[in-house]
């Protein structure tokens, strides 16, 4: 007998299956025609019928007949996921904000709160996201139901038991956020975390800037730099689940000290931080206002052509440049994201940025040049979250939601 034989499957996987790639299918594309459906999946007419009737009895989508378009045959119905009633939710724990937000099924955004705040401590931080999270539910549509909760952070996250090891702008190591943050929900409540950057990522390229793009580098700075990459449409997480700390590249051996204990990483050199000091010290040499400046300042002064601001982030410009190019060379994605307080700055360091990265791109190559988008994120502030509920809807539509909720029914 060929070693090569593999098992049948019952006619229950079978289905299962099926149920799953429609849904999938609806939640990435949206509303879609059973007839495109069909093209979609490459399932028969018959089955995509059945399969989308099936997934209306379960309140997973619902079904319209759009008005004769004067076309021969009657028109397909178009079939839409339903996001008011299948709901998961996100939080996101950054240094200077919490934001909470409920997604639904087919991507909607259903509601989205964020709370500035000061850095508090753990038990603070983590008081506050459980009250966020408690008023997005509360918002919700009584009969919808909950499937998940993604959590990002920013700092290294443990595949094996989606710890937090370490988040050196929070001040966290060895955090079980997932224990934490399970008190509000029933045992058993699917509940995941994962680095905001990668989230950042994925987000974008299904929902962002990057749409249609399978080999992405996202890069995210605000008081910390944080990276995330898809290879081929996959996160590249690493052996231990910890790559894309791209924030912590060397890049200056006399540089400043790090908070992740190192010296001069590239968050030295791009952080907020960093960039404050650099308009100050531009700011003292010419003379103008403020005292301290702040980041919302700094983009007003930017955008009202304050030369010396301007010229303070052409600096900063060169040194995104240097780590970026490093990062490009080595990964060759078709799509950069510049994410954070860098998408705020992108229209000011946007010229600079690229005339660096065309002079330290192999220069051999020049499809590394001319066919590479650099852009800003098109989520903004939201992209972690989003990409963390991205995560929760894989991990349910790939077995849970279907098994939990389709086959219980059957």
């Amino acid at each position: 007998m060929s070693s090569d034989r593999r098992p049948g499957l019952r006619s229950t996987a079978v289905r299962t299956a099926n149920l799953s790639t429609i849904l999938r299918t609806l939640h990435l594309d949206g509303a879609t025609s059973r007839s495109d459906l069909v093209a979609e999946t490459g399932l028969t007419r018959t089955a995509v019928g059945a399969l989308a009737t099936e997934l209306q009895q379960n309140g997973l989508v619902f079904e319209t007949t759009p008005q004769p378009g004067g076309g021969p045959g009657r028109p397909s119905p178009i079939v839409t996921p339903d996001a008011t009633h299948n709901v998961v939710l996100a939080v996101d724990l950054m240094v200077d904000s919490i934001g909470v937000m409920a997604v639904g099924l087919g991507g909607s955004v259903l509601r989205s709160v964020r709370r500035d705040r000061a850095r508090y401590g753990l038990e603070e931080t983590l008081n506050d996201a459980v009250a966020l999270i408690d008023s997005v539910r509360g918002s919700l549509d009584p009969g919808c139901r909950l499937f998940g909760l993604g959590i990002a952070v920013p700092g290294l996250v443990r595949e094996a038991d989606r710890s937090v090891v370490l988040a050196p702008n929070l001040g966290w190591t060895e955090i079980d956020i997932i224990a934490r943050l399970r008190k509000p929900f029933e045992p058993g409540f699917p509940i995941t975390v994962a680095n905001e950057a990668n989230l950042g990522a994925l987000a974008e390229s299904r929902r962002g800037a990057a749409a249609g793009h399978r080999d992405v580098l996202y890069l995210s700075g605000e008081v910390g730099v944080g990276g995330g990459v898809l290879v081929d449409g996959r996160p590249l997480t690493g052996g231990f689940g910890y790559a894309g700390e791209v924030g912590h590249i060397p890049v200056r051996m006399d540089g400043r000290p790090c908070r992740c204990g190192a010296r001069g990483c590239l968050e030295t050199e791009i952080g907020e931080e960093t960039l404050l000091e650099r308009v100050a010290s531009a700011k003292d040499e010419a003379a103008t206002e403020p005292d301290e400046p702040t980041i919302e300042w700094l983009l007003d002064a930017a955008a009202g052509g304050d030369r010396a601001v301007l010229d303070a982030l052409d600096e900063h410009a060169g040194w995104l440049a240097f780590g970026l190019a490093g990062l490009m060379n080595v990964l060759n994605p078709t799509a950069v994201v510049i994410g954070g307080l860098l998408a705020d700055l992108f229209p000011y360091v946007e010229p600079s940025l690229l005339a660096e990265l065309d002079r330290r791109l192999f220069p051999v190559v020049p499809e590394l040049q001319r066919d590479i988008t650099v852009i800003a994120s098109a989520l903004g502030v939201d992209a972690p979250a989003i990409g963390a509920a991205e995560l929760i809807w894989d991990t349910v539509l790939d077995q849970g939601l279907i098994e939990s909720t389709v086959l219980r029914s059957a």
